[in-house]
């Protein structure tokens, strides 16, 4: 995206949409989407109307007492509504950045690709889907579709950002293009494929902004979860007024706990703590995505992506650089090295392509041929094509080949020449490395054999041993054959691999795994590859791929990189960390507070609760006030933590487990005694309690 929001709390502008947006969210029917907080909200009322009445004579408590609690409440509405409206203000950001891209232009339908005179302007806002639009260089593109002829230079960075145009082209994988890009040099025709107001961009803002998002099966489990836990504390809190009240009769006194005490009470002890900060987690989590470039179709995808046990990657752009290189000239049947790389550079030198730039860079460094061009000898380059699978220069009477094994051996075995064993063993034991055999002849006879060796990228077998730790299986999916595709494999350090991959074969690999319980991941840009996209949980489509793949996935890459997949696991992985550790925090916390406030709360009515006064709070009144104004403000000390996520660790689940409930369990157990202890004190010196 073209926005990016890291400093939310140092965004003024952002900071004071939040605050508005605190205000906005006190209405009912927004509370009422959050049963905790929706609790507190009601108490906030209630204490707001006891001191009311209060005013009139009817007195429950103080009636600065009261007042002081409803505004404590008050402001833990607030405080949570804050955390959600600044979690949102990231993707409200994105959404205007992206907003400013989408913008009705003039679009030149055609009836066909064969008749671009007839050409009628009409509102972009009007295209329909499978209308056919020629755009030339300089204009936008005006609706989302699929390039059906031509091939241009696009400026996507309304869409991702980056500022470096790409090629679009008719056919193959590279063939998508997006409403509000623009074309930079060339011509396209495109056809539309979605109806207006249903493109890519507008998928994109509903999802940013939050609009579209939806609970994900675990947080409604949570939330359920947390309003048993509130109507658990209702009941207890209940039965602590009712013990109370009957205690005092008994007594001959006054009941000592009034129902504003109750009220704060509840509150202290009820989940508030993860229940006002919970939808801002799962909002972050897609803020973070969507700051990877990243668009998810849904919440859930995200989680899926933290359960994620199985990871299918590409091999080419994922585990390697994607380019083969040039290693070795490994000469047979008595040849001259020096001969052999003579020729391989000669058949290169007008090859375009990294691998054949690298034969000519491989001949300078090994044999010191260079400053040679074909213009030297007059010579007649001979281009590669899928049908032969050579090339090759012609010069002087001489014919220079380079090729595939088989392709090669045809050629010198159709005019007599001799394939030898040796050469066949070469290929063999390359193939077996996992590198690239390319046989070169000279005159229909062979010379010897070129090594083309895959670039492992830098640092990817320690991703994967990480990777291992947590618990997830890697495997390569490739289109070599099996040999090099374990020698590559092993090198690599994946657990295993896919090769000579089909459509087929990915699809019944995703199966097999998901019907023995495993989450999958995988990536994909091609049409072939829609049906196991669409089959996998966690399915990342390349913005470059085809409407096909793009359709068939739930997240979309929109820097069309391989490797983003396994970002994508740590962002899911960081989500239900952050989650669960917030929620094992909120939940001790309560427990802290439990033990914190009801023996002081008690102390008057049974003397013998004074021994577990180890706080030694002040009063009744101080104890409940010191615990709801630290139950307020720890909502606000949370917030960052929240919005950044816990920290990732690639470590198993069972050492990730331990370490949370160290860490956030005693943290949570631990901060309400030395917090509200020191709050109690400063009320106690401002004479306030």
């Amino acid at each position: 995206m073209v926005t990016k929001t890291n400093g939310a709390f140092t965004d003024k502008r952002m900071l004071g949409r939040a605050v508005k947006d605190s205000f906005v969210k006190l209405a009912p029917k927004t509370q009422a989407q959050n049963p905790v907080m929706l609790l507190v909200y009601i108490s906030a009322i209630l204490t707001s109307v006891l001191w009311i009445i209060s005013l009139f004579g009817i007195m429950d408590a103080p009636s600065g007492y009261t007042l002081t609690i409803a505004i404590i409440l008050w402001f833990t509405c607030l405080f949570a509504n804050f955390a959600e409206a600044i979690a949102e203000g990231r993707g409200k950001a994105q959404a205007d950045s992206l907003r400013a891209a989408k913008k009705d232009v003039e679009a030149h339908c055609i009836p066909a690709i064969n008749r671009k005179e007839d050409v009628t302007t009409v509102s972009s806002a009007l295209l329909k889907k499978g209308d056919i639009v020629l755009v030339k260089m300089g204009e936008q593109i005006p609706a989302d579709g699929e390039v059906v002829e031509g091939a241009a230079s696009i400026d996507e960075s309304a869409i991702t950002g980056e500022s470096a145009p790409v090629i679009r082209e008719a056919g193959g994988d590279r063939s998508a293009v997006t409403g509000g890009t623009t074309v930079l040099s060339d011509w396209i025709v495109v056809q539309v494929t979605n109806e207006a107001g249903e493109s890519f961009l507008d998928k994109m803002i509903a999802m940013v902004e939050g609009a579209s998002r939806k609970k994900t099966p675990n947080e409604i489990a949570l939330q359920i979860f947390l309003v048993a836990l509130s109507i658990i504390f209702i009941l207890v809190t209940v039965s602590l007024y009712a013990y109370s009240a009957f205690s005092a009769r008994q007594a001959g006194i006054a009941n000592p706990t009034s129902l504003t005490t109750l009220v704060a009470l509840l509150v202290c002890l009820a989940p508030t703590t993860i229940g006002a900060l919970l939808s801002a987690i799962g909002i972050a989590g897609m803020s973070r995505l969507n700051q990877a470039n990243v668009l998810a179709m849904s919440g859930r995808a995200i989680e899926a992506a933290g359960d994620v046990d199985i990871l299918m990657l590409d091999k080419t752009g994922t585990i390697t650089l994607g380019n083969r290189q040039a290693c070795n000239f490994i000469s047979v049947d008595g040849s001259d090295p020096h001969e052999l790389a003579d020729a391989a550079q000669l058949s290169s030198l007008a090859d375009e392509t990294p691998e054949g730039r690298s034969v000519v860079v491989l001949a300078k460094e090994k044999f010191g041929l260079r400053g040679r061009t074909l213009q030297d000898k007059g010579m007649r380059f001979i281009p590669f094509t899928a049908a032969t699978r050579m090339s090759g220069v012609d010069y002087d009477g001489q014919e220079i080949r380079k090729g595939a094994a088989d392709s090669v051996r045809a050629y010198v075995e159709a005019s007599g020449g001799i394939y030898s064993d040796e050469c066949d063993q070469t290929v063999k034991e390359i193939s077996r490395q996992g590198g690239t055999p390319l046989v070169v002849a000279k005159n229909r006879k062979i010379l010897g054999v070129v090594h083309l060796k895959d670039i492992m990228k830098q640092g990817v077998q320690e991703k994967f041993a990480d990777l291992r730790k947590m618990g997830i299986k890697t495997i390569m999916i490739t289109g070599d054959n099996p040999l090099t595709a374990a020698a590559i494999a092993a090198e690599a350090g994946v657990d295993d691999f896919l090769a000579e991959a089909t459509p087929e074969g990915k699809l019944t690999m995703i199966r097999d795994f998901q019907s023995k319980g495993h989450l999958v991941a995988m990536t994909g840009d091609g049409t072939n590859d829609a049906p196991a996209l669409a089959q996998a949980d966690v399915a990342v489509a390349m913005n470059t791929g085809t409407q096909a793949a793009k359709e068939a996935g739930n997240m979309v890459d929109l820097d069309s990189s391989p490797t983003k997949l396994i970002d994508i696991v740590r962002i899911g992985k960081q989500l239900l960390m952050t989650r669960g550790s917030l929620t094992t925090f909120s939940i001790a916390n309560d427990v802290a507070k439990y033990f914190a406030i009801i023996p002081a709360l008690f102390m008057g009515l049974y003397p013998g609760l004074t021994a577990l006064n180890i706080m030694e709070l002040h009063s009744p009144q101080s104890a409940v006030l010191s615990a709801i104004i630290y139950n307020a403000l720890i909502i606000i000390a949370l917030i960052p933590l929240a919005l950044k996520g816990v920290k990732y660790r690639e470590v198993s689940a069972g050492k990730l487990l331990s370490r949370n409930l160290l860490i956030y369990g005693l943290g949570g157990l631990a901060a309400p005694f030395i917090f509200v202890k020191l709050i109690d004190m400063l009320l106690t010196a401002c004479g306030l309690a």
